[in-house]
């Protein structure tokens, strides 16, 4: 699994890729343009993520806006369907309006709030298919 964590607070950016790198590549970004700039690299060099861990309050580029940008950025290339990025939204904001958005709006798989529990993000992972045995 090649995933991406996109988060601007440390402890919980570390907290992510130490949960995710035992499945694979666990690339970081410290903001939404960042993160931008990964996936758009990694659609470059034809290694596309396979799930991108999203926070939603973010300075530079928050989550929301990066989330439309990367399912604009998926369509311009042709990408959709089971192509598509999987994203879960990981952020303090548990509030209905948010988690709306995220999936009406964003088209995320999943929302995780904060701090992330470990067996909660690997389950959604299993979810997904992005993991079959856990290690």
């Amino acid at each position: 699994m090649r995933s991406l964590v996109v988060e601007d607070d440390f402890i919980s950016r570390t907290m992510l890729q130490e949960i995710l790198a035992p499945y694979g590549i666990c690339h970081v970004a410290a903001n939404g343009q960042e993160g931008m700039a990964a996936f758009q690299q990694s659609l470059q060099k034809n290694e596309p993520y396979d799930l991108i861990c999203l926070d939603i309050m973010m300075p530079e580029m928050d989550g929301q806006t990066a989330l439309k940008e990367i399912r604009n950025i998926e369509q311009e290339n042709g990408i959709g369907g089971s192509d598509l990025v999987n994203v879960i939204m990981v952020t303090a904001l548990n509030d209905a309006k948010n988690i709306m958005h995220s999936f009406m709006k964003g088209t995320c798989q999943a929302y995780l709030t904060k701090p992330v529990n470990a067996a909660e993000l690997i389950a959604q992972c299993q979810k997904l298919n992005l993991i079959t045995d856990v290690v």
